[in-house]
C-alpha cells in the first residue's frame, strides 16, 4: 500500500509539473508586433518555418551583417524566415524613422526580409516578443538577456525557441546553419 502511495504521489507530481510548464508556456504565433510599413506583422503566417528573429541597427559595428541576413534568407526562404527587429537601445544605434530605417536596409543591403517597428527588447518597456524570446516561463526553454545589437534568436516551426546567437555570431554561421 505504502509503494502504491509514492506512486501515486510521484504520478501527480510528474502531471502537475507537465501541467505547469504546458500552461506558462505561451504561443509565440498571439503576439502582436507592428511590420516596419505600420502594418501589423501575423507571425502566424510563417508557422512551418523556422524564424531568425535579430535586434538591429544601422549604426552599430555589426551593421555589415545585414549582407549575412540578406544572404541567409535568400538561401534558406522555403524553410526560414529572417526577421529583423530594429531598436535603438544600445548606444543609440538606431536612431531613424521606419521610413529611414526601410530605405536604409534596402539601399545598402538589398534587406528583402520581413522587418517590425522599432521596439524596445530589454527594460520595463520591452515588447511582448521580447519578453517571449527571453523568459523561460513564456518559451518554455530558457532565459536569456539581450546584451547588444544583432543578437538572433532561432524558433523552430512549431513556434518553440531552440536557441539564442549573440552578437559576435555571424548570420551564415555554421552553428545557425546546422540547425535549418
Amino acid at each position: 500500500m505504502r509503494t502504491l502511495t509514492i506512486i501515486l504521489i510521484m504520478m501527480f507530481l510528474s502531471f502537475f509539473t507537465n501541467a505547469q510548464e504546458v500552461i506558462l508556456k505561451q504561443s509565440l504565433y498571439d503576439i502582436k508586433i507592428e511590420g516596419i510599413q505600420g502594418k501589423p506583422l501575423d507571425l502566424k503566417q510563417y508557422k512551418g518555418k523556422k524564424i531568425l528573429f535579430v535586434n538591429v541597427a544601422s549604426k552599430c559595428g555589426f551593421t555589415n551583417q545585414y549582407k549575412g541576413l540578406q544572404e541567409l534568407y535568400s538561401k534558406y526562404k522555403d524553410k526560414l524566415v529572417v526577421i529583423g527587429v530594429p531598436c535603438n537601445q544600445f548606444g543609440a544605434q538606431e536612431p531613424g524613422t521606419k521610413t529611414e530605417i526601410e530605405s536604409f536596409c534596402s539601399l545598402n543591403y538589398g534587406v528583402e526580409f520581413p522587418m517590425t517597428a522599432k521596439i524596445d527588447v530589454k527594460g520595463n518597456n520591452r515588447h511582448h516578443l521580447y519578453e517571449w524570446l527571453t523568459e523561460k516561463n513564456k518559451n518554455g526553454k530558457m532565459n536569456s538577456s539581450v546584451k547588444w545589437n544583432f543578437q538572433k534568436y532561432l524558433v523552430d516551426e512549431k513556434g518553440s525557441l531552440i536557441d539564442v546567437f549573440y552578437s559576435m555570431t555571424k548570420p551564415m554561421s555554421a552553428k545557425i546553419i546546422k540547425l535549418l
